[in-house]
């Protein structure tokens, strides 16, 4: 919801099945991971997807799964169909 652009918690909330301050809980949490920043606006916060951790985020996965993903469709590709007997 937030790659879509600046959020308050209420705009959050009204669309999850979870408690304004159960968001206010996860939101807190990304913060400090560096996944999302938050700026005043009046009286209300409103949070966004921080692009540095996101970025961080992306390159990980792409390190830690990027070999196996690889590995996976080279078996996918060359394992033969259900119902289809094996090459030769």
């Amino acid at each position: 919801m937030l790659g879509s652009g600046d959020r308050s918690v209420r705009e959050l909330a009204d669309e999850l099945p979870i408690s304004r301050p159960a968001v206010s809980r996860h939101l807190r949490l990304l913060k400090e991971a560096g996944l999302v920043t938050d700026r005043a606006e009046g009286t209300r916060r409103l949070y966004r997807l921080h692009d540095k951790g996101i970025e961080a985020v992306r390159a990980y996965l792409e390190e830690v799964w990027g070999d196996a993903a690889a590995r996976f469709r080279l078996v996918a590709e060359n394992s033969p169909r259900r119902g289809q007997a094996p090459a030769r």
